[in-house]
Order: structure tokens, then sequence, then C-alpha cells
């Protein structure tokens, strides 16, 4: 028995008392007994359903040839899991079998088999061992017949995928990649290009500037001209491939690609 408690505590996680109760319910069998641990973890983790998480990690995976690439984002609610290498290791894991699974959709990826049973049932477990609620919160895949680079920041907490095509050396365009996906980690665009601005932005942003002209008492002919000066700065702000590049502040990021197109990204930050 006792060697039992051993083996099971030490591949579960779980506490001693509650593999021994595992243990005897399921009559010494101790593949049922981690069945009855993960039914008992998973109803564990409901009821941290009211606690915020707001905490976590980001983590990606990129295929051998660059092309494809899946990122998720799995929240906690202390950094102190965050740091725990179990809780690493599944979010690792699950950023792997969504590249296998190659879809960014959140609510099939759940549903979707994760070794005997699905990646909800193995998140569940997980927040029961771990006595944390942890919740899978985002993933999106990519893929191309460019390249695909990735960058998570060195707290984990901010990660980043860039996908360029046009590609004519790979070598090189994951290496511009990379500096692009550390720039988008940095600088936090909103958009890729100026057309995606969504209009009702625009025209918000357009008013609160008039308005703000205006009641600095600027004169009403000039009025125009400052705002239109202003929305291009907010297009060099939001706008990634109009943005002053993090590593060459004189250049704008659409003029280090070296002829690739920057074609997506993706930016995942915890809490945000």
């Amino acid at each position: 028995m006792m060697e039992s408690i051993k083996k099971l505590r030490e591949s579960t996680g779980a506490g001693m008392m509650d593999v021994k109760k595992a243990l005897s319910d399921a009559n010494g069998n101790e593949e049922q007994a981690v069945a009855l641990l993960r039914e008992r973890g998973i109803v564990k983790a409901g009821k941290k359903d009211d606690r915020e998480a707001k905490e976590g990690l980001v983590a990606f995976v990129l295929s051998d040839d660059k092309k494809r690439a899946a990122i998720v984002e799995i929240n906690s609610e202390t950094d102190f899991v965050a740091r725990n290498s179990d809780f690493q290791a599944l979010v690792k894991s699950l950023a792997q079998a969504l590249l296998d699974n190659r879809s960014s959709d959140l609510e099939a990826f759940k549903a979707s088999a994760h070794g005997s049973s699905s990646v909800n049932e193995e998140v569940l477990a997980a927040s029961g061992r771990i006595g944390e609620r942890l919740v899978l919160n985002r993933v999106a895949y990519l893929e191309t017949p460019g390249v695909v680079a990735g960058y998570v920041h060195s707290n984990g907490k901010i990660g980043v995928l860039v996908e360029l095509d046009n590609v004519s050396d790979a070598e090189l365009a994951t290496n511009i990649a990379k500096d692009v996906a550390l720039h988008v980690a940095a600088e936090r665009p909103r958009y890729l290009h100026r057309d995606e601005v969504n209009t009702d932005d625009l025209e918000k942003e357009r008013e609160i500037l008039t308005n703000k002209a205006i009641n600095e008492g600027k004169p009403q002919q000039l009025v125009e001209k400052i705002v239109a000066g202003q929305l291009a700065k907010f297009y060099e702000d939001n706008v990634l491939l109009e943005q002053r590049f993090v590593k060459d502040n004189d250049k704008k990021v659409q003029d280090t690609l070296g002829g690739h197109s920057v074609a997506s990204f993706v930016r995942f930050e915890v809490g945000a």
C-alpha cells in the first residue's frame, strides 16, 4: 500500500491523504485511483471558479521548418504558481498540442483530445493538483508559405508571433521576423496596416483631437491641420509598419524588412 501511495503521489502530485483515500475507494487499483484523483481534481477546480486568474504564462512552439507556429496563454491566480515547473510544463505541452491540432478555435481546442482526456480536462486536473484556478485564456495558430518566428519576454508574460511572406532567404527572413517580434512585444502595435484601423476608433480620435485643439484656443483655420498632424502620430504609435523600430529609432519597421512583408502578427500579454 505504501509503495502505491508513493508512486501515485509522484505521478499525480496529489497529497498523501487524497491518494490514500482514492486507493481505498478503488480497492487498491492504481489506474482507478488515478481516475478518481482526476475526477476529484476537477471537482476541486470547479470550486475555484469565482477566483480571478490574472497571472500566468505565454508560450509558443514552432514547427521544424518555421512555417507553422502555435501560441497559448494560460492564467493562474498567483505569480508563484506561474513560476512552478509543473505549470510551465503544462503551458509548453499545450502549445505543442495546439501546433499539432492546427487550430485557432479556443473552444474546439479545449474539447480536443490530449492524452487520455481532453485539453480542458487536463487544465482542470492540473488546477486540482496545483491548488489554484487555471484558465486556458487564448490560443492562436499561424501557418504560412513564408516563415514564422516568435519571442517570449524573459518573465513569460508577453509572447509574440510574426509571420513574414515574400521570402527568398529563409534564414534572413527568420532573423528579421525575430527582430519584429521583439519590437511588437515592446511597442504594443494595435494594427498591422493603416487601413486596418477601425473607422469608429479613428473618428473618435479625430473628435478628441479637434476638441482639444479648440479648447486650447487654436485658430479655427489651423485646427484641421493640427489634427491631421496629430492623427499621423496616432498611426505612428499604433500601426506596426509605421512605428519607429525599437532597435533603430531612425527607421520605421517597414524600412527594416529587407524586401519581405509582414503578413500577420499575434501578441499575447498576460492580464491585458
